[in-house]
Order: structure tokens, then sequence, then C-alpha cells
């Protein structure tokens, strides 16, 4: 069997180290054909048009997918609190009251395709901060990236790969810490078409290597930025490695605080006008899986272990 995966960018996902390691796919039973796309939105598309099975996705944009009537069910996390603020030197904010202040004064901000996890948090923002900013959706985070060097726009949101080419190349900075904005909030998860459930043991063999990496990206993230440095050639090692550090909470569970997080994220789209209705906790999740082959407590790092707010 061939399983098509889609996949980002976004070097800390475990998708790249596999890519980046082979050997970390041998023993398989199966080949894997690996489709790269710009954004979670152009993900669900594919998912739409029958081009994958298994994709690395932000929830929301799964979650879209969903509302319309794809079949997809989320059977693993990967990764929590990805979406990060960046603007000029200068201007870092401790507290959305001084968030909100900086919101206020900008004129225009760059994020990822409207549905993605990032566009979904900075408008949530924008509601809750009374501002006018004007939002510019890209369809790749590169374009993201070029506004801002290009002065088009005050401040970006995005992924940490994103923040850390703010500072090495605009002479940026974050400016809110990710911890803060909806803790636990699910940057990405392993999503597949629910008639691949049919296969619970091609499903269990892949999320054994999805865990191994996130522990590698835990534990030895200098060894997990050499290899992808290696793979992606654009970025060097310590590029790769202040990546994987901004926001260090790699695990394949699905704990309740993900889960949670998750469906007050889904009411957030509906109240947002992205959906027209709200889906259920097991429309969106398929657990028994991930329980098999990660039964113990979850990884993700907990230094921000408060209760996800009620941001409606």
């Amino acid at each position: 069997m061939k399983l098509r995966i889609g996949h980002l960018s976004t070097l800390y996902h475990t998708s790249i180290l596999m890519q980046a390691d082979p050997s970390l796919l041998e023993g398989l039973d199966f080949d894997i054909q690996w489709s790269l796309y710009g954004t979670g939105p152009a993900i669900v598309k594919a998912f739409g048009e029958g081009r994958i099975d298994l994709a690395y996705i932000g929830l929301p944009p799964a979650t879209i997918g969903i509302a319309s009537g794809l079949r997809l069910k989320c059977i693993a996390g990967g990764h929590v609190e990805g979406t990060v603020i960046s603007t000029l030197k200068g201007k870092r904010a401790e507290d959305e009251e001084t968030l909100c202040r900086a919101f206020r004064g900008f004129k225009r901000v760059a994020v990822p395709g409207r549905g993605s996890i990032h566009d979904l948090i900075l408008k949530d923002i924008i509601h809750r901060c009374g501002s006018s900013v004007e939002v510019l959706n890209m369809a790749w985070a590169d374009e993201v990236l070029e506004a801002f060097v290009s002065g088009k726009v005050d401040a970006v949101v995005g992924t940490p790969s994103l923040a850390e080419a703010v500072r090495v190349y605009a002479d940026g900075d974050i400016l809110y810490p990710p911890s803060k904005l909806w803790p636990y909030n699910p940057s990405y998860g392993i999503v597949v078409r629910e008639e691949l459930l049919e296969e619970p043991e091609i499903l269990k063999e892949f999320l054994k290597v999805h865990e191994r990496c996130t522990e590698v990206l835990r534990e030895k993230p200098e060894e997990a930025a050499e290899r992808i440095a290696s793979l992606m050639g654009i970025v060097d090692r310590d590029f790769a490695l202040n990546t994987i550090k901004i926001s260090p909470r790699y695990c394949a569970s699905l704990p309740e605080e993900y889960i949670h997080c998750t469906e007050r994220l889904t009411r957030r789209l509906y109240e947002l006008g992205y959906i027209e209705r709200v889906p259920e906790r097991d429309e969106i999740f398929e657990l028994s899986i991930i329980r098999e082959v990660h039964p113990q407590e979850h990884h993700y790092q907990k230094s921000q272990d408060a209760p996800t707010p009620d941001r409606g």
C-alpha cells in the first residue's frame, strides 16, 4: 500500500524529520508518498479532491472541512502553541492589555491562508481588542515574510519558523509569548480520511514513528536541527534549533487539554462566521489508536498549564 501524506514546510513537524532521515521509516509495511502544501486550507482542499490519505494540519482548517461535510478524523497530536506574533524589536507585550494596545496601533498584519489556525487566532485577537487592522492572508509563509521585510505590514502571525525568519532577516522579535495565545491550542495534528480507519495497523505503525520523532524534537533538539537543516538546505542548524526551541511542546498524544481547546476554537470558528455548524467532539477525534500507541501521560511541556480560557 502507498500512504499519500500531505504536509507543510513547517520544519518542526515530524514529516520533515522523517524525510530528513529515511531510516526512521525502515520496516514499515507500506510506502509513503509525500506532497507539500502551502497552508492548512490547501490540505483540506486536497482531502476533498481525494489526493491525500493523511495530513499534518492545524485543527481549525480540518474542522472547517469536517463542518462542510468532509469525513476526516484527527487521530493524533503533534504540537501545541505554535502560533507566534512577530513585529519590530522593542514592542514586547507581556499581557493582553499591552497586546491590544499594539494591535490598535497596527495598520496591516499578514498571516497564512484564511481558515488556518494562525488566521483564526489573529481574528480572535482583533475581535477582542477592538482593532481595525487590515488582515492580509497569504498562500505561503515566504509571502508573509516578504510582506514584513518590504514594510507592507506592521506585524506577522504564523509558525515559530516564521518568527525566527523575522528575527534573522528583518531585525524583528516576538511580540507576545505563544504560550499565552490559547494555551494548548492545537497547532497541528495527524488527520486522516475516515476510510483509512479501516487500516488500524498501518496507522498504528505510522504513529509509532511519529511519536519517536516528537521524542527526538523534545529530547535531542540539536540532533533534530542538524537533520532538518541538511534536508532543507535554505536554513542552517542554528536557525532550525532556535525555531524548535521557541515553543518546544511536542508529543503525539491527544490529552483532554488539546481536545478541550480544539472544541473552544471550533465554537470560535462558528462565532466568527467560518462555519455554519459546530461539529461534536466525536466528529473531529478518533482516540483509540493513539491511546494504544501512547497510553502514558502526554509529553507537552507544562510551563503554561492554566485552563484554556473561554474566549467567547
